[in-house]
C-alpha cells in the first residue's frame, strides 16, 4: 500500500527503471548507467518556475559537496511542460543552473517518460536508488521551504542510512511544492 493513498508505479525495493539518452544542460546526454560508479543516485524532479524548487538551490549543492565523496549524486530532472512553460525548455535550464550554481546534472525530460515511469507529481520530488539501482526513498528533501524551519532532514537521513549499510528509517515522504504540468 503506498503512502497518502498515492499510487505509485512501483514500490520501495523494487528496481528502479532505467533511462538513456536525456540531455543535460552541459550537452551531454545521460543514461542511469552513466552513473554505475556510484553507492547512491538521487533523482530530484525539479522545475525552474517552481518557487519552492528556487529556494532549495542552495540546500541540493550543498548537500552534492557534502555527499559527492561518499559516492551519491544527484540528478535533477526537469519534466515540467516546456510548451506551457517556456521557462522549462533546455535552453532556460541552462542559465537557471548556471544562476544557481547547480554541481550536479540537470536534465532535461522533454517526453515527460521518466516523471511517468517514477511516479513524479511535483517539482522537488526525491527519488533515491541503491547501488543495485533499488528504489530505496522516494519524497520531499526535508520538511520545511525555510531552511530555518527544519526540523527533519528525509533526503540526506536517507544518503546516511544507505551508506551505513542501514535500512532508510523513513522510506517515503509526501513532498511538497508545485505540480508537474504533464502534457
Amino acid at each position: 500500500m503506498a503512502l497518502f493513498s498515492i499510487t505509485y508505479p512501483f514500490e520501495i525495493g523494487q528496481k528502479a527503471p532505467d533511462f538513456e539518452s536525456l540531455q543535460g544542460v552541459d550537452g551531454k546526454s545521460y543514461s542511469l548507467s552513466t552513473f554505475s560508479d556510484k553507492q547512491i543516485v538521487a533523482l530530484i524532479f525539479m522545475a525552474n518556475r517552481c518557487p519552492t524548487a528556487r529556494v532549495y538551490s542552495d540546500r541540493l549543492t550543498s548537500m552534492q559537496n557534502d555527499y559527492r565523496q561518499k559516492g551519491v549524486q544527484l540528478i535533477g530532472v526537469n519534466s515540467d511542460n516546456q510548451y506551457f512553460y517556456s521557462t522549462e525548455s533546455l535552453s532556460k535550464m541552462l542559465g537557471i543552473s548556471e544562476e544557481r550554481n547547480f554541481n550536479f546534472p540537470y536534465l532535461k525530460d522533454e517526453d515527460q517518460s521518466l516523471a511517468k515511469k517514477y511516479g513524479a507529481l511535483v517539482t522537488l520530488h526525491a527519488f533515491v536508488l541503491d547501488k543495485q539501482r533499488r528504489l530505496r526513498y522516494r519524497g520531499r528533501i526535508d520538511d520545511s521551504r525555510d531552511p530555518s524551519k527544519v526540523t527533519t532532514n528525509d533526503l540526506r537521513n536517507a544518503f546516511d542510512d544507505l551508506l551505513e549499510d542501514r535500512e532508510v528509517k523513513t522510506p517515503e515522504t509526501r513532498p511538497f511544492a508545485c505540480s508537474i504540468e504533464y502534457f
